[in-house]
């Protein structure tokens, strides 16, 4: 990988955050209040009054879908309810204003920086240390850099000798990301701990604009939003028309411009963007005390962290030891074990168990969120910091963005199958509906299929899920449509959702797989995204939503045919309904299909 590659990303500055109004804020709760209330109405008529009787198990699988999405949607507006004033404290000078406990207050506050890769350039991370070298803090602070090195590479140790940071590294890889964390708290002693991975490069502000969040004593950690510096911006549709069929296409394409603003084609092809997660969804947990963290860009408190892994080392040793006295006590028969054997029991269980800040998963940083929002006797808080004070690497390919995802929707839903959060003591009713919208979220391939093939099936057969496409069914869906529309524009005003509603809907095949491989109780691998561009075209992977769009447009023409021809259970009103939603399906597939074929600018610096 060349430096010139990131070069010409140099220059790029981040989004600022949404600014807060309360006045858009009031009339998204007032539009979201209505949305729900007709879908509620809806959603009560399609399977009271709206079900076709002749095709029940069609019509009942589309309402049931139906019902699925609205409380998807309910949880949704959950999420969304209330925005917070963008703040930014000042940094605190000692020790003492960010632990009041703390036996020297007056001294400097201590930050260990960690770098975590495996197989990564190593000139990729001399560049997130030589950012990290440059952080500035506007009072005296003690930051030590370490690079966590899994792949024990003495390229990369030499990299670390020459930028005169630590260099840490372990004999196995047990827990991955998260055994290569816990081995590095091993040996450091910093107040903070900032996570990076291997992309990462901090802002020279990073600390100076998050460490005076913790003054808060209990606030366990800051999440900052991360921002992908080299998300493709495309090329200006008149550019585009102009190289390939010359200057009179371009000035077509400008006047297109002058009329509908301006078009970029290429812009983000794989919709990596993640500010509609950072500055909207993550934002707004603020107030229900539910930000979760995300890793990379995160800032932790160490006798946060530290505290939740002892505790729930002594739970895991004291269960060991509770089921030992239960099986003793079952096969001899007595009342109970003597006090000697109970001791050398749990002696035995201290040697076996592992003390781990951040749990062996492959989500690591959800499920740390988990239990220490879950702890009551401390009552840790969390928080999204709304400026952006990290930039990384965007998935290059879509093969790359598919083991991103995967790994996402998988670690969720394994949290979500094996060990409940939505039933863990302690956490409050705000943040089991927070996390709660969360794991439902990668549930929505389930009825997303229904939605992408219900058209099809329409088309294909004539057999309607509705009793009838009638006066009284767009009486009750166009509302329930456009008032959900409207209120999902004010609710993520200032942000496009467009892209990200089509690559939820496009994504099916991932989460199904993902959902596939939790329920038969496979493990979900750690693997690490690529940070190279992989090269070739990667139509194999979208081969789903290429049948869809087929199955689709060729469901159209027979449903055309059928309606003139042929003596099926097509009405026009029902063709024109469906071949409408289906067109909304390929639209929504057509950007996954793109990103497959999608080629970087020849004029932007590659790889090597």
């Amino acid at each position: 990988m060349s430096i010139p590659y990131y070069s010409a990303f140099e220059d790029r500055r981040p989004p600022e955050p949404l600014p807060y109004n309360p006045l858009r804020e009031a009339l998204w709760q007032f539009l979201a209040v209505v949305t729900l209330v007709i879908g509620g109405w809806y959603i009560a008529w399609r399977w009271s009054s709206s079900l076709n009787p002749d095709a029940l198990w069609f019509a009942a699988l589309l309402a049931l879908a139906e019902t699925l999405a609205y409380l998807g949607l309910i949880l949704f507006v959950a999420n969304l309810w209330r925005d917070q004033p963008v703040t930014c404290p000042d940094a605190p000078a000692t020790r003492g204003e960010v632990d009041p406990a703390s036996p020297d207050p007056s001294l400097p506050i201590t930050v260990d920086v960690f770098f975590a890769t495996y197989d990564e350039d190593p000139e990729l991370v001399r560049l997130g240390l030589i950012d990290a070298k440059a952080i500035a803090y506007p009072h005296p602070i003690d930051i030590r850099i370490h690079v966590l090195d899994d792949g024990r590479r003495p390229a990369m140790a030499e990299v670390a000798r020459q930028e005169g940071v630590g260099y840490i590294t372990r004999a196995t890889n047990e827990g991955f990301k998260a055994g290569n964390l816990r081995n590095a708290m091993e040996q450091t002693s910093g107040d903070f701990l900032l996570i990076c991975d291997a992309d990462t490069r901090p802002f020279p502000t990073c600390l100076a604009r998050t460490l005076g969040h913790f003054r808060d004593p209990r606030l366990a950690w800051v999440q900052t939003p991360q921002w992908f510096y080299d998300l493709p911006e495309g090329r200006r549709l008149s550019q585009v028309l102009q190289a390939r069929w010359g200057a009179r296409a371009g000035r077509a394409g400008r006047a297109v411009e002058r009329i509908v603003g301006e078009c970029r084609i290429g812009r983000d092809p794989l919709a990596n963007d993640p500010q509609m997660f950072y500055d909207v969804i993550q934002r707004r947990r603020n107030h229900a005390n539910a930000a979760f963290c995300c890793g990379a860009g995160s800032i932790h408190r160490r006798e946060a962290v530290m505290e939740a892994a002892l505790r729930a080392f002594g739970a895991k040793v004291e269960r060991r030891v509770i089921e030992a006295e239960e099986e003793i006590t079952l096969e001899t028969r007595e009342r109970g074990v003597a006090p000697d054997l109970l001791d050398a029991i749990r002696t035995q269980a201290v040697g076996t168990e592992i003390l781990s800040p951040y749990r062996f998963h492959v989500s690591e940083d959800i499920y740390t969120s988990i239990v220490l929002h879950a702890d009551r006797d401390r009552g840790w808080t969390s928080l999204l910091h709304p400026f952006v004070e990290t930039r990384m690497l965007s998935p290059q390919d879509l093969i790359s963005w598919t083991i991103q995802r995967f790994k996402y929707a998988g670690g969720s839903l394994d949290i979500l199958v094996n060990d409940n959060p939505l039933f863990r003591r302690g956490l409050t009713l705000r943040q089991r509906l927070m996390y709660g919208a969360t794991f439902y979220s990668y549930l929505g391939a389930l009825w997303n299929v229904v939605f992408l093939f219900a058209p099809t099936a329409y088309l294909f057969t004539g057999i309607s899920p509705v009793a009838a496409y009638s006066s009284q069914f767009f009486l009750h869906v166009v509302p329930f449509i456009l008032s959900l529309e409207l209120a999902m524009m004010v609710g993520t005003w200032g942000i496009a959702g467009q892209s990200a509603k089509a690559s939820y809907l496009a994504s099916f095949p991932i989460g199904l797989s993902a959902l596939w491989t939790v329920l038969r109780g496979r493990r979900i691998a750690f693997r690490v995204t690529p940070k190279d561009r992989q090269a070739g075209r990667f139509l194999h992977l979208v081969r789903p939503q290429i049948a869809v769009v087929a199955l689709t447009v060729a469901g159209v023409a027979w449903a055309t045919l059928a309606l003139w021809a042929l003596d099926t259970g097509h009405t026009a009103t029902g063709v024109v309904t469906n071949a409408l939603w289906g067109l909304n399906n390929c639209i929504a597939m057509s950007g996954i299909i793109r990103a497959a074929l999608w080629q970087p600018d020849p004029s932007t610096p590659e790889e090597p």
